[in-house]
């Protein structure tokens, strides 16, 4: 038994002594990616104070707006590792059947801030604050009226230049960064929208379908009245739906148990934009589109969609 016992102690011994030593290996391993390991910068967003453009579609003009954000920068060295922050403007032609813009992927650099420029924040990280007009980015870049529409939008975006000459921008990001907790996109954008506007005179065309082949209940079981109920400014109402087979609607329903397609003029001189208000869809299987007197598409409302009122989208119209 003492035997045991002495080879026991010496086997112990000898395990504790290589557990030692692979403890030495490993730390210095571990010491060697920690020496070789380089840490990124982030670029945080703080606030976006605008980032629309309203965009009157008869004068091809930029009427208002703009863009304004504030960023922080962080890195290893509280922000202190930043030689610049440079800021790049480009444009998005995401209607290349409106307009003829040929700027492409062209991007300028219309400001570069160095860390005295910024401001400290809270947390003891410099903080930057960018914002240009929409008349300001437009000249910017040289474009004309012709090159811009509604849904196109002014891309800005920022890149860090470090000390060390380390460059990171929206290139480098991770799904982890751009999410919401730290915020880092680098790159955002400034969307050119179109305002309500009176509506359009002329002949309008609301083509509707029923999924289950039954014509329109919008409100209950049976039926329920108009699918559709849209006002003018000048008070005329104008009720439409398909008709029901379960139901007498009382107003003009348009026949048609699968699909069917219903007009409404509207006269001149309207002073607002028309309200377009959706009844509801009790069994999902109402769709519909509106179209303008120039054949437009303006609004695809899809089986299933809450009632409310109908988003018109005023760059079309």
């Amino acid at each position: 038994m003492k035997k045991i016992n002495f080879i026991n102690k010496v086997f112990l011994a000898g395990m504790v002594g290589i557990l030692f030593a692979a403890c030495e290996d490993s730390d210095k391993v571990i010491d060697q990616i920690v020496e070789a390991e380089t840490r990124g910068s982030i670029l945080r967003t703080i606030e976006i104070t605008e980032n629309t453009i309203d965009y009157d579609v008869p004068t091809s003009t930029l009427l208002s707006g703009g863009f304004g954000a504030t960023v922080e920068v962080q890195d290893q060295e509280n922000g202190e590792l930043l030689q610049s922050l440079d800021v790049y403007l480009g444009y998005s032609d995401n209607t290349s059947d409106k307009g003829s813009s040929t700027i492409g992927d062209t991007e300028i650099l219309v400001q570069s801030y160095s860390l005295s420029d910024g401001t400290i924040g809270p947390t003891g990280l410099p903080r930057f604050t960018y914002t240009a007009t929409a008349d300001e980015m437009q000249s910017a870049l040289g474009l004309t009226g012709e090159e811009i529409f509604g849904g196109d939008a002014f891309t800005i975006r920022f890149e860090i230049v470090r000390t060390d000459g380390a460059v990171y921008s929206a290139a480098d990001n991770s799904g982890t960064l751009t999410g919401s907790y730290f915020n880092s996109p680098f790159e955002y954008t400034s969307v050119l929208v179109c305002g309500p506007k009176p509506t359009q005179a002329g002949e309008w065309t609301v083509e509707m379908q029923d999924a289950f082949g039954d014509g329109w209940q919008p409100t209950n079981a049976d039926g329920g009245g108009p699918g559709i109920i849209i006002t003018l400014s000048d008070g005329t109402v104008y009720e439409i739906g398909l008709c029901s087979d379960y139901d007498d609607f009382g107003f003009g329903c348009t026949p048609g148990a699968s699909e069917g397609t219903a007009t409404f003029d509207v006269p001149p001189g309207q002073t607002a934009a028309a309200t377009i208000d959706f009844q509801g869809d009790f069994w999902d299987e109402m769709s519909f589109q509106i179209y303008t007197p120039a054949g437009n598409l303006v609004a695809d409302v899809p089986a299933g969609t809450d009632a409310g009122l109908i988003e018109i989208d005023y760059c079309a119209d």
